[in-house]
C-alpha cells in the first residue's frame, strides 16, 4: 500500500550498516544514564542540605538570651545609681557641657531631717493650778501684764521718788502665783487687774497693778528666805499684801461690793495645808512652791483681817495667825 510507511528491513542496501548504527548508540546513552544515577545517588546529600544541628542552635540561643538579660540588668543598675536629672548640654557654638544633676528620689534615700530644738519658751511661769487664774485672766495676759509693770522705769532699775529703784530684773525669771480683778476705790480710782509673780534668788515678791492697758503701780518685797526671817512661824502671810484684800482706808464702811479679795504669804516645807477665813467664809489656800495663796468673794464689809491657819501633814494645826504677835489682827 502506498500510504504504509516501511521498515527499515524492507528497504534493500541499509539492513546491516543501519541496524549496526542504531544498536551502538542506544547502549551508550544507556551506560551514561546508568552511571549518572549511581552518581546521583552517591552525592544525593549535596543536594538535599543536612538536617540543622538543633542541639548545638539551642545552646548557643540561651547563651546569647542570658548574655542580654546580663546586659540589661547592668544598664538597670547604672540609671538607678545615676542622677535621673543629669543630661548633655550643647551650646550654639557646637560645644557641649553637662548639667548640674539633680537628686533623684529612686537614686538614693534622702536622709532623715535632724529635728531643730523647740524654742526655749520666754515669759514667766505659770502657776501650780488653773484655779490661780482668776476672772477670765489668762497666763499671756498676765504675762503681758507683768512685763509692763517691769519695762515702767519709775519702779524698775530708775530713780524714783524714794531713792534708787532696785534692778528687779525680766519677766522671764518670775513665777505667777495670782491673777484677779482689782477694784477701784477712793485713793486708786478704776478697776483693773492684779498680777503677783515671785522669784526666788534674790527672793522677790511683785504685786502689779494694770489699769487700761498700762501698769498702774507695783508693788514690791525683796528679803531673804522665810527661815532666815526673826520670829517667823511655819506660816507667813505677806505684811504688804493687805492691798489684795482691802479696800481704801477713805472709803472705810462704804466698799464696792462684791469684792474679789486675795492672801498670800509664805510657808514652809513642813506644812501640809493652810486654811484662810475672811469674811465669814472658809477656804483651803492653794500651795504652790514655798507660797500659799486664798482667793474668795467678799459680798459684806468687813473690820477683821482673815483669819489664817496652818497645819501639817498630820492634821495638827502648827500656826494661827491669831496667836501670832507680828500679824494685824485689823483692817
Amino acid at each position: 500500500m502506498s500510504g504504509e510507511r516501511q521498515r527499515p528491513e524492507d528497504e534493500g542496501g541499509f539492513e546491516g550498516r543501519g541496524a549496526e548504527g542504531d544498536f551502538e548508540g542506544q547502549g551508550a546513552e544507556e551506560g551514561l544514564e546508568e552511571q549518572l544515577r549511581e552518581l546521583l545517588a552517591e552525592d544525593a546529600y549535596t543536594i538535599q542540605p543536612s538536617p540543622a544541628p538543633y542541639p548545638a542552635i539551642r545552646r548557643r540561643g540561651m547563651v546569647e538570651r542570658r548574655h542580654r538579660v546580663a546586659v540589661a540588668g547592668a544598664a538597670l543598675v547604672t540609671l538607678a545609681a545615676a542622677p535621673v536629672g543629669a543630661y548633655a548640654l550643647t551650646g550654639p557654638d557646637g560645644s557641649g557641657g553637662t548639667a548640674a544633676p539633680q537628686t533623684s528620689a529612686s537614686a538614693t534615700r534622702s536622709a532623715t531631717p535632724t529635728p531643730s530644738p523647740s524654742p526655749t519658751p520666754t515669759g514667766p511661769k505659770g502657776p501650780a493650778t488653773p484655779g490661780q487664774l482668776l476672772d477670765g485672766i489668762t497666763l499671756a495676759q498676765a504675762s503681758d501684764g507683768l512685763e509692763m509693770c517691769l519695762a515702767d522705769k519709775r519702779w524698775n532699775g530708775s530713780a524714783s521718788r524714794i531713792g534708787a529703784a532696785a534692778d528687779l530684773g525680766k519677766a522671764d525669771g518670775y513665777r505667777i502665783i495670782l491673777a484677779m480683778n482689782s477694784t477701784g476705790d477712793s485713793n486708786a480710782p478704776g478697776d483693773g487687774m492684779f498680777v503677783v509673780a515671785v522669784k526666788e534668788k534674790p527672793y522677790t515678791r511683785l504685786i502689779c497693778n494694770i489699769k487700761n492697758g498700762e501698769a498702774s503701780g507695783l508693788n514690791t518685797s525683796v528679803g531673804d528666805d522665810l527661815e532666815s526671817v526673826p520670829g517667823a512661824g511655819p506660816v507667813m502671810a505677806d505684811p504688804n499684801g493687805g492691798k489684795l484684800h482691802r479696800q481704801s482706808m477713805l472709803d472705810d464702811g462704804n466698799w464696792k461690793l462684791p469684792f474679789r479679795w486675795g492672801v498670800i504669804g509664805r510657808v514652809e516645807p513642813s506644812v501640809a495645808k493652810v486654811t484662810v477665813s475672811y469674811g465669814g467664809a472658809t477656804v483651803s489656800a492653794v500651795l504652790d512652791h514655798g507660797w500659799f495663796v486664798a482667793t474668795g468673794i467678799l459680798n459684806q464689809h468687813v473690820t477683821k483681817a482673815p483669819h489664817i491657819e496652818g497645819y501639817d501633814a498630820a492634821g495638827k494645826r502648827v500656826y494661827d495667825s491669831d496667836q501670832d504677835n507680828g500679824y494685824e489682827k485689823t483692817l
